[in-house]
């Protein structure tokens, strides 16, 4: 019996390797699409990133990004009271490069304002002939953290690290969405590897769940132990009500982020809720946030 498995394995191997052939893709040409990355937060000012789509096998490096922002677009976002012009911001970046944005333009005061709970917006974009247009909102904070806190790892990972923990509440009624951001002592706030989630299953209920560390997707990958974090470390916990429009983006990105490479994925549409033909997002955020010192 085992003879004859080891024949029948040995013959499917090589019949795959004696139907083997050369398969060529011709790709076609693609004109750019703008992508729109754009959010607003209560308390807080919109922003907004343009750029232009680059080619599947196109080379990123910070010269490449930089030449592919939208310079010179005409962005408003309204509250459906006031209706601001936003003014183009740079960063410099290292290698003599800068990075392009659009937020509040303190020139006309009358008409800035920041986000705030409950309040619906319309983001309106002008770049090269065309018109853009996407809405949003900022909901209610409706996920209550009643604590922060932290365990040690399981056993076999470094003494050192160790797990955040989240004890929280959510309101009962379908339908709240979340995102969820970490900061580690000096470090920008990250969002996680998978970094939204709806209440399908905790509606109505408290419950303690771990929170994987956010990672920057840049220059760290997602390795053994990456969600734990280290004893002597200030972690700020961001969490975020978002409607159901960022929630699918993100849901849809994040798949596709972790997909990539595997043959086995299924193929996954990332749902934008920008007009127009564009990529990308227009994402209100209601934040909560919560600081947690990690004793050495």
């Amino acid at each position: 019996m085992k003879t004859k498995l080891i024949f029948s394995f040995s013959l499917f191997v090589l019949l795959l390797s004696s139907c083997e052939r050369d398969v060529n893709f011709d790709l076609d040409e693609t004109a750019p699409k703008l992508v729109v990355e754009a959010s607003i937060e209560n308390g807080q000012a919109p922003l907004v990133y343009l750029s232009n789509s680059v080619g599947f096998f196109s080379r990123i490096d910070p010269a490449t990004l930089s030449a592919n922002f939208v310079r010179n677009a005409q962005v408003f976002v309204s509250n459906g009271t006031r209706t601001h012009q936003l003014k183009e911001y740079s960063i410099p970046v290292p290698g003599g490069f800068n990075f392009y944005y659009y937020s509040s333009d303190p020139a006309s005061p009358s008409t800035i304002f920041n986000g705030e709970l409950g309040k619906s917006y319309t983001l309106r974009i002008l770049a090269d002939g065309k018109e853009y247009m996407a809405s949003t909102n900022i909901p209610d904070t409706t996920r209550r953290i009643d604590a922060l806190f932290w365990k040690p790892s399981p056993p076999g990972n470094d003494s050192n690290k160790v797990a955040l923990m989240l004890r929280a509440f959510d309101r009962p009624g379908f339908g709240d969405y979340i995102r969820y951001f970490t900061k580690r002592n000096r470090e920008p706030f990250y969002p996680g590897i998978n970094s939204v989630f709806d209440d399908q299953i905790i509606d109505g209920t408290s419950y303690e769940i771990q929170v994987d560390r956010g990672i920057d997707r840049n220059t760290e990958s997602a390795g053994e132990g990456y969600s734990f974090f280290s004893k002597g470390d200030t972690v700020v916990l961001k969490l975020c009500n978002i409607d159901k429009a960022t929630y699918d983006f993100w849901r849809t990105m994040e798949f596709n982020y972790v997909s990539v490479g595997n043959p086995f994925s299924t193929p996954t549409r990332v749902l934008s809720n920008i007009s127009g033909g564009a990529l990308g997002y227009f994402g209100g955020y209601a934040a909560n946030y919560r600081t947690l010192i990690i004793p050495r």
